[in-house]
């Protein structure tokens, strides 16, 4: 008797060449596909215009679902698309990221696609529609797709971020299938690290900072408050580029923090300003859904501290007062440290900042985040640096040349993603370690670096990078 055996195959549509563009493929057969996040590509991962990297370039006839891990734009910016192009099942998330992914991609579509208030609306409504809300920890059936099942798990990356297991059932076989998405640091603000999963077959795993370790969390606090002192002695200002969902809310968390120890001292009187729209409604959510936070947040919560909405706290809304507020940190002598969009200076509000306060000495600009190659944030922590700068660094931003005279300084154990120990940690912890582990989501010496270390700790695996 002949019997055809459909084996399980992962296609990758993004995040192979470098960090962004997150998108992958689960085909349980040859009619039936269920993708994993949708996200959209940027700096030199992109095809150069913004409606470009918004483009899907695969078919979707099969796809049954979409998954999200979480909603930062590389994961989830080609969803627009995606339902543009037909796609009409279930778009599974965890309970607080489907209140946030509204809100993203109606950004996405702002900045990238149209400013029609008449199709963001119809979008946003569909979206609602389609968008399916699960519970962490809790194994669902997939309505869409016989013989899966699904679980989201925390992934302390940002908040509603998860890491995905599937349980696929072809024929007789059983196979655990696990996304890591974009996995959390330990000991970062606010939310706790993930825990390893008991077991797995197979991995797919990011690799962002797979080379690398990260700083102590008492060291990179040190240094954030050595930086800004700079500020409150030469009244210059701290940029921060930020995303406007994750780190924006660890820097306030720990800025309220560092503020709250120098009681009584010149700190009290430096203005903290957020200037973004999306991250002022982001901080409200992250307030409102404080039953995801660690426990040392709720614990200053309960002390009646408040480490999202605290007095120096100033939120700027409208582009006009962004505007005037970019000219009167130009030419006033006020110390302030302004956390803004985008995290890689590739648009949004810093890129203004930027403009104006770069070519300023009493200026520092803090980078806490990856900046992929290509985009201005990279340029800048290059052509920034101590040598360039003496000699004549500059950047490029919105077609013009601006010198850099700020310092620029990087602090890396802010990132909200799992350093190489880290990685490695949360695969050494399964008590069943993959047999298959596929390394994603990363720059090719992090990718190669991470699967000599992986060979270590599983040797009779078959790890792969994607290519």
């Amino acid at each position: 008797m002949n019997m055809e055996v459909h084996m399980i195959d992962i296609k990758h549509h993004g995040a192979v060449n470098g960090v962004t563009g997150s998108c992958h493929e689960l085909f349980l057969n040859d009619d039936t596909s269920v993708l994993i996040d949708c996200g959209m590509f940027q700096g030199a991962e992109s095809a150069g215009a913004e409606s470009d990297n918004l483009k899907l370039n695969f078919p979707i006839t099969t796809v049954k679902a979409l998954f999200v891990t979480h909603c930062h734009i590389d994961h989830v910016g080609r969803i627009p698309s995606l339902i543009s192009a037909g796609f009409n099942g279930p778009i599974y998330a965890s309970e607080a990221t489907a209140r946030l992914l509204p809100l993203v991609l109606e950004d996405t579509l702002k900045i990238g696609v149209t400013r029609d208030k008449n199709l963001i609306r119809q979008f946003l409504t569909l979206l609602h529609q389609l968008i399916q809300p699960v519970e962490y920890r809790q194994w669902h059936h997939a309505t869409s797709c016989d013989n899966l099942k699904f679980r989201f798990n925390p992934a302390g990356h940002i908040l509603g971020s998860a890491y995905i297991e599937f349980d696929c059932l072809v024929g007789q076989q059983k196979e655990r299938i696990l996304f890591s998405g974009d996995l959390g640091a330990p000991y970062a603000p606010l939310l706790p690290a993930p825990k390893s999963p008991w077991r797995t077959d197979r991995l797919i795993i990011e690799s962002t900072y797979g080379d690398k370790q990260h700083e102590q969390r008492r060291i990179r606090r040190q240094n954030l408050q050595q930086i800004i002192s700079r500020c409150l002695e030469d009244a210059g200002t701290v940029l921060i580029p930020a995303f406007s969902i994750g780190r924006t809310q660890e820097l306030l968390y720990e800025l309220e923090d560092i503020i709250h120890r120098q009681k009584g001292s010149s700190w009290e009187e430096i203005d903290v300003i957020v200037d973004s729209p999306l991250a002022a409604k982001f901080t409200e959510h992250y307030r409102e859904l404080s039953d995801l936070w660690d426990a040392e947040a709720k614990s200053r919560k309960i002390e009646g501290r408040h480490p999202l909405s605290f007095d120096q706290l100033i939120t700027i809304d409208s582009h006009a007062d962004h505007l005037k507020l970019v000219n009167y940190l130009k030419s006033s002598g006020r110390p302030a440290i302004v956390i803004a969009a985008s995290g890689m200076c590739a648009g949004g509000r810093i890129v203004n900042y930027l403009t104006e306060l770069l070519p300023d000495p009493r200026t520092d600009v803090l980078f806490v985040g990856y900046q992929a190659k290509g985009t201005p944030g990279r340029d800048i922590q290059k052509y920034g640096a101590e040598k360039y700068r003496v000699s004549g660094g500059y950047v490029y931003l919105d077609n013009q040349k601006i010198d850099i005279k700020a310092q620029v300084h990087s602090i890396s154990g802010y990132s909200a993603h799992a350093d190489q120990k880290d990685l490695i940690n949360f695969v050494k912890r399964m008590g069943h370690k993959p047999k298959e582990i596929r390394i994603v989501h990363g720059d090719n010496d992090a990718k190669r670096i991470l699967k000599t270390e992986m060979q270590e700790i599983c040797p009779a695996a078959e790890i792969l990078i994607p290519g």
